[in-house]
């Protein structure tokens, strides 16, 4: 269920940095959760592959 004042991002595109580990990722995965895409970048793939 997308937060209020969210509906406006749905289906928009956020990249997010540091999404292997810590706030990136959980910033990654919130947004995800709000219906936007997300493309992560980290220093190291193995950590962000999913």
């Amino acid at each position: 269920m997308a937060r209020p004042g969210m509906e406006r991002w749905r289906d928009r595109l956020a990249l997010v940095t540091g999404a292997s580990g810590g706030i990136g990722a959980a910033v990654a995965r919130a947004l995800v959760q709000q219906g936007l895409k997300v493309v992560g970048c980290a220093r190291t793939v193995g950590n962000i592959e999913m």
